[in-house]
């Protein structure tokens, strides 16, 4: 009996792959599951070579301050002495006055945002000694709303710079002689420099449509004109 798919197909039969791709017509592929990469909690603060011996003034700091320094880190050439909140005024001062240390300069105070980590707030103290010639960074972490006392007492050139730092990140200052906005308007929402700050500005400029932006942006100028 002759075979009826032969006689269907011309006498040709038919080839497992166009078999499957005729079952499988109109089937939709499953999408793979997005991967979720989980949000950093920081930097790693790798500690130092083996062969990189630590520098005096910090290995002073460590013996006179020990429960002060929770950990050190040296990364491309810097030194990074990171700190319990609580000492930071204690060790800047000691930074400072000690012989072998002699940090007499403030070059800048900024910080970082990882808001998964409970202290979201890393930090961070530039210091540079004239007389020596040597740098360390020093790094204290702080939750939202945390205290942390200012070193204008130490180097009276952190009053702007921790000015700058509350402005942009709300970080906590306290016993500052002056602490208020530095960039931002006063009356300003916010703080535009935290990861979790809205890339529109705060709530009531909140614009999706970019033909509100336009007008926004032409009123001004439509006021002169009339």
């Amino acid at each position: 009996m002759p075979d009826e798919t032969n006689k269907e197909t011309g006498g040709v039969s038919p080839s497992p792959d166009a078999s499957s791709q005729a079952t499988g017509a109109g089937a939709k592929t499953p999408k793979p599951e997005p991967t979720v990469i989980a949000a950093p909690e920081g930097p790693p603060d790798p500690p130092a070579p083996d062969d990189v011996a630590v520098p005096k003034f910090l290995a002073t700091l460590q013996s006179a301050l020990p429960d002060a320094v929770e950990k050190v880190s040296y990364w491309v050439g810097d030194w990074t002495a990171i700190l319990s909140l609580n000492r930071l005024v204690e060790v800047a001062r000691f930074l400072k006055e000690h012989q072998d240390a002699g940090f007499d300069f403030c070059s800048d105070i900024t910080a970082s945002d990882w808001p998964p980590r409970l202290k979201r707030f890393d930090v961070i103290y530039c210091l540079y000694s004239m007389r020596h010639r040597h740098r360390i960074r020093l790094k204290v972490r702080a939750g939202d709303g945390d205290p942390v006392v200012s070193v204008a007492s130490v180097w009276p050139a952190a009053n702007w710079l921790e000015r700058e730092v509350y402005d942009m990140f709300g970080v906590n200052f306290v016993e500052h002689p002056d602490r208020r906005r530095i960039l931002m308007p006063d009356e300003w929402q916010g703080h535009p420099q935290r990861k979790d700050y809205p890339l529109e500005g705060p709530g009531e400029l909140l614009m999706e449509d970019p033909l509100d932006w336009l007008r926004l942006r032409n009123m001004h100028d439509e006021a002169e004109i009339e």
